[in-house]
């Protein structure tokens, strides 16, 4: 018995009809119709109670059919877990700097919504690990600020996130609907752990120092964002973070944007265009269309905000093009 005879058979007997089923299997029908005799010949029984006019089952062709129908399954899947086992699964390491920010777990739940056959793995890290993770390969594709990054990396700004303050639900700057940054000049300010978001931090302290004053900084550090949100709500400081700060919605604390100037911190893709990891431009695709879709980079101007090394205020470069 040949695998060959179980198709054809499966098919004369959905088909019911030699002609039909002889086109489907792109086989004359003569070839068809000796197969299935000789099948028949094999097992011993009919299969098939034939006519001029009709091809109809047996019983005993009826529950060879149920059988056969099994066997040529069993026989697909065992094909496609030897091509399965013989093809990686594609694998893409990505950078996310915190679980408290949330512009790199958004474009990756995007990109396995389009892609489910990729496997993500996400690294916690702050940027400078980052930047060592792309240089030494561990890194495919990691977030981050443009302007910090080493030499060799390429970047596309993803989106404009607009910076605010974490303040609890009864501090007198929770009463506004905007903050003007000067404000921030008679509070205690948290910035991250410098480990983690140096960017971030000189980021803020470049901002305070447009609006006239140099911030005091609160002594202590933390390296998580639930930490800084129980700084918070401990009135021990406030938090200016950018609206991405998943810990903005913590109950108890606040967030509000800052204005005068608005300012927006620039989120961009990095990677080494020597990575040979195939899946990156499919990152960048997923972030585009986030973008398109939440409106990420609608803020898109020459004056979104400070430069983060103090010079003129803008997001955009010949390096740090927007997707």
């Amino acid at each position: 018995m040949e695998l060959r005879q179980l198709r054809y058979f499966v098919t004369l007997a959905e088909e019911l009809h030699f002609g039909r089923a002889a086109a489907r299997e792109h086989i004359v029908q003569s070839a068809l119709s000796q197969q299935i005799q000789r099948l028949e010949r094999e097992l011993g029984v009919r299969l098939l109670d034939r006519s001029t006019h009709h091809v109809d089952l047996t019983p005993a062709g009826a529950a060879f059919l149920v059988e056969a129908r099994q066997i040529l399954d069993h026989v697909g899947r065992a094909g496609q877990a030897a091509r399965n086992a013989g093809t990686p699964t594609p694998t893409l390491r990505a950078g996310i700097i915190d679980a408290g920010y949330d512009t790199m777990p958004q474009i990756l739940r995007e990109l396995q919504q389009t892609h489910p056959d990729i496997t993500i793995h996400q690294v916690e890290a702050g940027t400078p690990e980052q930047y060592r993770q792309l240089a030494d390969g561990r890194l495919d594709i990691a977030i981050g600020h443009a302007s910090q990054a080493p030499a060799g990396v390429t970047s596309k700004l993803i989106r404009l996130d607009p910076l605010g303050v974490l303040v609890p639900e009864d501090h007198p700057l929770a009463e506004l609907g905007d903050v003007p940054v000067a404000a921030l000049s008679d509070e205690l300010l948290l910035l991250g752990e410098e480990s983690q978001t140096p960017e971030l931090n000189q980021f803020v302290v470049t901002l305070c120092r447009s609006a006239g004053f140099a911030p005091t900084v609160y002594e202590g550090t933390v390296q998580s964002s639930r930490a800084a949100a129980d700084l918070v709500l401990e009135r021990r400081c406030v938090h200016c973070v950018p609206s991405s700060f998943r810990t903005s919605n913590r109950p108890g604390t606040t967030w509000r944007p800052l204005i005068e100037p608005v300012t927006h911190h620039p989120w961009s893709l990095l990677w080494y265009e020597t990575n040979p990891s195939p899946h990156i431009a499919a990152v960048i695709d997923s972030a585009r269309h986030l973008a398109e879709r939440l409106g990420w980079l609608e803020s898109l101007s020459p004056a979104t905000g400070p430069a983060p090394d103090g010079g003129a205020p803008s997001v955009t470069g010949p390096s740090n093009e927007p997707v």
